[in-house]
């Protein structure tokens, strides 16, 4: 298969490549996208067949369930049964924007979606490209990351081909995505809501909206949301996390690696990074992207602080790292 290439314009997507990008999904397709978190995947999420040439293409477990894109709010009972009072007040609050929502199904989701729960993750995207390739689609759309299963996350259209092409059938090249990492997770189907993944909405941004808010997956059972995995969004290289990164880069130097750290005050050779929690968050990825360019033996990161604002990082970082 031959990967083509669109150029399309983030603010201002021209019909045309659009509806070009549409017609691949219409034929069963998949389609790289922008959003503002990440690049995601695109595929008909009404369609079986469609949905399994993403777990194909991107070599992704059945029991890892992926997010439904739709283009606004007045389309969600399209995929949910129900849309519960306090997910609608989340939506008023957040979309579009990084913010899934756990609700019930409707039956027309293909088990194929929600690793054969009776759950289905919803996400009105925040990126005028994603929002007019769901409209013009006329489908929601099943989109998780658009990369390999368990490596890093895209940010910019090149990344997507380093590790989908010639395996997808066209990437929309609308430029960098600005946020950086992917969306906050949350799931409002039991009696508190409760953040299954971390994002750039905190949980004193969601406690705003709906008061107490709980946070971690539960238990065994059927994934509810992506981003579970214990190793997932991990570079190629090895990943080390070190509360003291300039003594962990010593100790590795020391040994014989050839080794770069990623923090804002280190003493040893190292790329520089932002101490703001979004300007991190927004540029980690391609940092990563750009480090694992086989010159190195190993990547050491200087893990944040342990605060809510940092939690999605932390979060990215901590399953990046474990081998």
């Amino acid at each position: 298969m031959t990967t083509v290439v669109l150029k399309v314009d983030s603010a201002n997507p021209e019909p045309a490549v659009i509806l070009a990008a549409a017609a691949v999904i219409l034929a069963g397709g998949l389609v790289a996208f922008p959003t503002e978190t990440v690049y995601g995947l695109a595929a008909s999420a009404l369609s079986a067949e469609a949905v399994s040439r993403i777990f194909e293409a991107k070599g992704r477990p059945a029991t890892n369930p992926l997010i439904v894109h739709v283009a606004d709010v007045s389309e969600v009972l399209n995929v949910a049964s129900d849309w519960p009072k306090i997910a609608a007040q989340l939506a008023v609050q957040f979309w579009p924007g990084p913010l899934t929502i756990v609700v019930p199904k409707r039956d027309g989701v293909p088990d194929v979606v929600t690793a054969g729960g009776l759950t289905v993750a919803v996400r009105c995207p925040n990126h005028p490209v994603a929002r007019a390739l769901i409209r013009a689609s006329g489908v929601p759309l099943a989109g998780p990351s658009a990369n390999r299963s368990a490596e890093l996350s895209p940010t910019r259209a090149e990344h997507v081909l380093r590790s989908l092409n010639g395996r997808i059938d066209l990437v929309l090249d609308g430029g960098p995505c600005l946020g950086g990492i992917e969306s906050t997770v949350v799931d409002v189907t039991g009696e508190v809501p409760r953040v299954l993944r971390p994002g750039l909405i905190t949980v004193p941004m969601l406690e705003a909206v709906c008061g107490k808010v709980e946070f971690g997956a539960i238990g065994e059972g059927i994934a509810r949301s992506p981003g579970q995995m214990a190793k997932h969004y991990s570079p190629r290289t090895p990943l080390v996390l070190a509360e003291d990164a300039d003594a962990e880069h010593g100790r590795l130097k020391a040994a014989g690696l050839r080794v770069i750290s990623l923090g804002y005050d280190l003493i040893y050779d190292y790329k520089f990074i932002s101490d703001d929690p979004e300007e991190y968050a927004a540029d980690l990825y391609a940092i990563l992207h750009e480090l694992d360019n086989g010159q190195y033996d190993c990547i050491v990161i200087e893990m944040p602080p342990d605060e809510p604002e940092w939690a999605a990082v932390r979060d990215r970082l901590t399953r990046a790292a474990t081998r």
